[in-house]
């Protein structure tokens, strides 16, 4: 289930992950908050909690996240990932390569840190 997390910055959309991620939490919560996101500020600072495992991710959910990386290519600024999984550290590295922007990795107890660093703005 994907979960919106509220009292971040505007400019900032937060998603919480638990449990199994579908294509219809994707569809319903990612997908529209992100467009909205890029209607209003044109860029994309993302912080993305993780409190499942990333095998819990469906396909279909994967594959919408793959759409929707594409279909905004050009809008990501900051991606933030919060998790205590190591291959979400190899996912992480591999959006730096991918996409313009920045990405990092944080732990759980890194949060307030991850909130801080993915709510900075760039002069890009």
């Amino acid at each position: 289930m994907l979960q919106i997390i509220n009292n971040l910055p505007a400019h900032v959309v937060g998603i919480r992950a638990t449990g199994e991620v579908t294509r219809q939490d994707m569809e319903t919560v990612l997908l529209p908050t992100i467009d909205e996101l890029v209607r209003r500020e044109g860029k994309i600072n993302y912080l993305l909690v993780l409190d499942t495992n990333v095998q819990n991710f469906t396909l279909a959910a994967w594959w919408n996240d793959l759409k929707l990386g594409l279909k905004n290519f050009s809008k990501w600024n900051r991606i933030a990932i919060v998790s205590e999984q190591k291959g979400v550290e190899w996912f992480t590295d591999l959006f730096r390569l991918m996409i313009p922007g920045k990405s990092k990795g944080f732990t759980h107890q890194q949060l307030d840190g991850a909130v801080l660093w993915v709510s900075e703005t760039d002069d890009n």
